[in-house]
């Protein structure tokens, strides 16, 4: 069984600030960031 994966403030930060921007789809950076789209939501 897989370890579920720790993700740390500045890389949440990140990923939270170009979903705000709105100028790539969620998609876009769920597919860049190797995350589900509902992680980004």
């Amino acid at each position: 069984m897989s370890k579920r994966r720790n993700l740390d403030a500045g890389f949440k930060a990140c990923v939270a600030l170009e979903a705000v921007k709105g100028e790539r789809t969620v998609s876009e950076l769920a597919a860049e960031y190797g995350l589900h789209p509902t992680m980004i939501h």
